[in-house]
Formats: C-alpha cells, sequence, structure tokens
C-alpha cells in the first residue's frame, strides 16, 4: 500500500469525481484511477461506486476514508516534526485571492516569503470568496484572502484585514453623482449591477436589505469588480462595490451607503492545522498588512 493511492483515493472521495481529482493532484485521469484500482485490488474491496457520473463511495469505502485521512495526517506530522528540528520548509503552497481584489500587501508577503523560503512552490489563485473558503475547508487551497459579511467564517483561523463599507458607483455626469452618500433604502430603488451571489460584498448588500425589508433591483450581474464598473460607466446601473475596490474606478463617483446592517470584511483564512509552510507565510501577511486585528 502506497501514500500516493491513499492521497488519490481520499482525493476522489472529497471531489466524488476523478476527473477533478486527477486536475487537483495535477496527474492523469487514467494515473488517478490505476492508483484507486491497486488500492481496492489491495484491500480487497470495492471502494466506489462508478456506475453514475458522480464516484460515489461504497460502504467499505465509507469505513475506509477516516483510516485513510488519518495515516496521511500521520505522515505530515512526521514530515512536519523532522522539518521543524532541522530548520527545514518545503513543499507546496496554493494561495487564494478573492476575484478582482488586487491587494498590493500580499504580492509584497509572497514575494517576500519567496526570498526566504525558495524551495516552496506557489499557486496564486482566484475565485469568487464563497469557493476559496470552501477550497480552505477542503485543503485544496492552504491559505486565502477573501470577502466575507459581518464576520469570518466558522472553525477556520482568520485575521480581518479591513472593515469597510460598500459604495454606490455612478458616473461623474450623472444626476445622482451630485449625491455626497445615498440611503440603501434609496439606493434600492435604482437598478444595480452588483457582483455575484455568494460574494462577501453581494452577501452584505443582500442580507441588509432583508434585515431592512428592502427588495434590491439588481439588474445585471458581473463576476469581476471591473465588469460592475463598466457596466454601471455605460448607465446600465449603480455599480455597488466595496470602499477599496471603488478606488480603482476614478472616473466614477463613489458615494457611500448609509443603512447597511453588516460591514464588508476583507479577511485572510486558513485551518486550523497549520503546515510548516504556511506558519513561515503568515509572519509575512502580518507585516505586509500592518497591524490588525488578532486572529479568531
Amino acid at each position: 500500500m502506497e501514500l500516493r493511492q491513499l492521497e488519490y483515493f481520499v482525493t476522489v472521495a472529497e471531489e466524488a469525481n476523478f476527473t477533478r481529482a486527477a486536475e487537483r493532484v495535477r496527474i492523469s485521469q487514467s494515473g488517478v484511477s490505476s492508483q484507486v484500482k491497486a488500492l481496492e485490488h489491495e484491500l480487497g474491496a470495492v471502494l466506489f461506486d462508478r456506475s453514475a457520473r458522480t464516484a460515489r463511495l461504497t460502504e467499505a469505502g465509507v469505513e475506509a476514508l477516516p483510516y485513510a485521512k488519518a495515516a496521511l495526517d500521520a505522515v505530515a506530522d512526521l514530515r512536519q516534526a523532522v522539518d521543524e528540528v532541522r530548520g527545514l520548509v518545503r513543499g507546496q503552497l496554493t494561495v487564494g485571492m478573492v476575484t478582482g481584489c488586487e491587494v498590493k500587501p500580499l504580492f509584497a508577503a509572497l514575494a517576500a516569503f519567496r526570498r526566504e523560503h525558495p524551495a516552496i512552490g506557489l499557486d496564486l489563485i482566484e475565485d469568487h470568496s464563497d469557493q476559496l473558503v470552501a477550497g480552505v475547508r477542503v485543503s485544496t487551497v492552504d491559505i486565502a484572502l477573501v470577502g466575507v459579511a459581518g464576520s469570518p467564517p466558522e472553525h477556520l483561523e482568520s485575521q480581518v484585514i479591513v472593515r469597510e463599507g460598500l459604495v454606490a458607483l455612478a458616473p461623474a455626469g450623472s444626476e445622482i453623482a451630485r449625491l455626497d452618500r445615498i440611503q440603501l433604502a434609496e439606493l434600492t430603488a435604482h437598478p444595480l449591477v452588483t457582483l455575484p451571489e455568494g460574494t462577501g460584498i453581494r452577501t452584505v448588500l443582500d442580507d441588509s436589505c432583508l434585515a431592512a425589508g428592502l427588495f434590491p433591483d439588481v439588474a445585471l450581474v458581473a463576476s469581476a469588480p471591473g465588469a460592475v464598473a463598466e457596466l454601471a460607466a455605460r448607465g446600465l446601473g449603480l455599480a455597488v462595490l466595496s470602499e477599496s475596490m471603488a478606488t480603482a474606478f476614478p472616473s466614477l463617483k463613489a458615494i457611500p451607503i448609509e443603512g447597511l446592517s453588516i460591514p464588508a470584511l476583507l479577511t485572510l483564512v486558513w485551518r486550523p492545522r497549520l503546515s510548516p509552510a504556511v506558519a513561515a507565510l503568515l509572519p509575512h501577511l502580518r507585516q505586509a498588512f500592518g497591524t490588525g486585528e488578532q486572529p479568531r
């Protein structure tokens, strides 16, 4: 029985799909499939029902999964213990960043980290915050900078970088651009251009409207802040973004929104079980972002 067989078994179980599991571990689907079959042969039991589009665990697979995870955790603990004794940090880090949020301190932290630990591979990925948080939970992402509403995600370690409100963005020459601020109730009388559901900014808007008994007129949804701003610039609605995001679009008037029930948070999140590589990256992140709230 080989560790990679256990790793591929656990990955397929988490993804419920051989193709996605292969993409995650960066080998061919046939390679993952053959290694899982070899493990099944050694155990004398089929671990997955392959008759449907999803790879579902059989009864034997359900029983085997926690032991496979425990074995992989034990190996990780062994490597970490030896690395700590030798003063080494190695491995691969996947760092997540919310789509369209180009935060320079994050890049500075990664550059400083790479100079100090050149042997560690770095992957930087962009996605919506809910997907990044899910990735951290299932270990496909090691640490992520995400936008969330009101409070950090439960059962993860976190550090709030920024608490901020939302703004409405309007073309500079428009009637509404004369306003210095806008009440939430007044905002909902206009067509809005927003980020998708599941993003922190959209959740702040939706939850605040729900708490106030308001129904926003979401005319258009775009997946990136730049697209939201561009649509607003063309008169298709008021863009709703965070205060920090709005600074990237000086041609639009940013109007603070009043009456929001919760703040938007830009937050670092990671699993409580720290790998040596994440432990080595965190000081660089904290230094780059300066003083902030203590980890939760």
